[in-house]
C-alpha cells in the first residue's frame, strides 16, 4: 500500500494530499529510509513521522483499504511519541 494512502486510511493524517506534502518535505521515514508519498508500506514497517514539534514512531500492524473511524487505530501501534525542542 502507498504511504500516503496508509496515512489517510489510518487517520494519522486527514487528507491524502496533506500526507503527500509531509512526505515530500522529508518528514517521514520508513525503517530509517527517507520516504516518498509513493513508497510502499508493509506490515511490520516502522514509520517515523514529524508533526511540527512532535515526532511519532509507529509500527504498521495491518493494511486495509478502508476502515471505520473507531477501527483506524488497529492498523498501527504507537512505539514512541516525543516532543521536539
Amino acid at each position: 500500500m502507498r504511504l500516503d494512502k496508509f496515512l489517510k486510511v489510518s487517520r494519522l493524517i486527514k487528507r491524502r494530499t496533506l500526507a503527500k506534502e509531509v512526505a515530500d518535505q522529508g518528514r517521514i521515514t520508513i525503517n530509517g529510509n527517507q520516504a516518498k508519498a509513493s513508497s510502499t508500506v508493509a506490515v511490520g514497517d516502522e514509520l517515523i513521522i514529524q508533526f511540527g514539534q512532535k515526532r511519532l514512531t509507529i509500527q504498521v500492524e495491518s493494511l486495509r483499504e478502508a476502515v471505520k473511524k473507531d477501527e483506524a487505530t488497529t492498523l498501527y501501534k504507537v512505539k514512541n511519541e516525543e516532543a521536539i525542542k
